[in-house]
């Protein structure tokens, strides 16, 4: 009798355990900013990342985004998503998981969608093709189906651009004692794009640390056509220090211009005159893009706003994604803030030192009148939230209707 009664006392224990817990960790996405399109708990010990959009001829979206794994040894479960909707962003559907793709670019071209990235972290380059929409992808195996090169590789969802007949896109990768070394990739623009010999790879240029005091490196650079018609990798500049004594003041908003030959083989790079002042460039990823219709680069950043300056006085420049600001340029040299389009205040939590919500890595495009855009989005999900502003518990979708009107520096 003891034991059954035992026995029932543990189910009844553990029923209302079960329930409780139910309604206190019931998730709630009601205040999240913007469209939901993945979401991931902390509790999954994996959290997601650079988003990537693009606008299909039909008019779909379709966003890729990462799965990425707390364990920085151990990355079994990481992988790729494509996301589709067919309603301008209003709801999502997952249409295709990728194994051997991460920190990648989705970009249409002649007829086909494209995917080029790395197969994994500091992994190989590589560039798969879809002929259905996003649905199923070629296998990079070899030089000829997409293994573009080898060895330990970074990047991120950077643009492909089209310049003098040829596809463009800037890179980086990992040498034992020089860092990560940024370079540009092209191939023209008529090539088979899976095999590696249609491939053109620039010089790779290590940061020096004596150029800058405070700053040791730079990555996930942009291709761009300057106004004179020259092919630039712009680049985010690394800051070691957000201490205003190592240049924390001014730091935050240094980018660098690395210059590219016509031919694709040469990237130069000269520290009097090539380091850049953008809002929110240092440790943030940011896409930068032009609009003929204004004659502007635009880009989305993570501004530092005056009044959060002062957490660079223990906190990386890098650290701070709790704003996110449309900003433009004309030269690509000098870029004016035009609105602020997402901010929170900067709270730093009390167990992780680090903030727990951030806006971070925007890659958007130009749709007629309006700006769309997706976020790795860190936030509160009922749950408990992210595990901090970098390991980001949501993607999210966004537009930005007649961005070009009420500028605030017109």
């Amino acid at each position: 009798m003891k034991g059954k009664l035992f026995i029932i006392l543990v189910l009844l224990f553990s029923g209302c355990s079960s329930k409780t817990t139910d309604e206190i960790l019931k998730s709630d996405f009601s205040k999240v900013p913007g469209t939901v399109i993945s979401h991931l708990p902390a509790s999954e010990k994996s959290y997601l990342g650079s988003p990537c959009i693009v606008i299909m001829p039909n008019g779909d979206y379709l966003v890729s985004y990462d799965v990425n794994s707390f364990d920085k040894i151990n990355h079994q479960n990481e992988k790729t998503i494509i996301s589709k909707s067919t309603d301008k962003g209003k709801t999502w559907a997952q249409i295709a998981e990728i194994r051997t793709q991460h920190w990648s670019t989705l970009f249409y071209h002649n007829g086909a969608l494209y995917i080029i990235g790395t197969n994994g972290k500091y992994g190989d380059v590589v560039i798969q093709k879809s002929l259905d929409g996003g649905k199923t992808w070629t296998y990079p195996r070899d030089k000829n189906t997409g293994l573009l090169a080898e060895g330990e590789y970074h990047t991120a969802p950077v643009p492909v651009v089209i310049h003098n007949g040829r596809l463009w896109r800037a890179m980086e990768c990992r040498k034992p004692g020089k860092g990560i070394q940024a370079f540009m990739i092209s191939v023209p623009v008529d090539a088979d794009l899976l095999k590696r010999s249609n491939w053109t790879f620039s010089n790779k240029l290590s940061f020096d640390d004596s150029w800058l005091h405070g700053a040791n490196g730079w990555k996930e650079g942009n291709a761009v056509i300057t106004p004179e018609g020259e092919i630039v990798n712009i680049i985010r500049v690394q800051a070691t220090s957000g201490n205003d004594d190592a240049g924390g003041s001014t730091l935050h908003s240094t980018a660098a211009m690395i210059h590219i030959s016509d031919d694709g083989r040469l990237a130069s790079f000269d520290p009097e005159k090539d380091f850049i002042n953008m809002p929110g460039a240092s440790g943030k990823k940011f896409t930068i893009r032009f609009d003929p219709q204004t004659n502007k680069y635009w880009s989305l950043v993570n501004w530092i706003q005056p009044e959060d300056l002062k957490h660079l006085k223990h906190q990386k420049a890098g650290r701070i994604r709790n704003t996110l600001a449309l900003v433009s340029s004309k030269d690509l040299r000098n870029w004016l803030i035009e609105r602020i389009v997402l901010h929170i205040p900067y709270i730093e939590d009390s167990t992780t030192h680090r903030a727990k919500q951030g806006f971070q890595y925007a890659d958007f495009q130009i749709e007629g009148k309006d700006m769309i855009f997706v976020l790795r989005t860190a936030w509160d999900d009922g749950l408990g939230g992210a595990f901090d502003y970098h390991n980001a518990n949501f993607i999210t979708f966004h537009r930005i209707k007649n961005f070009r009107k009420n500028f605030l520096n017109e």
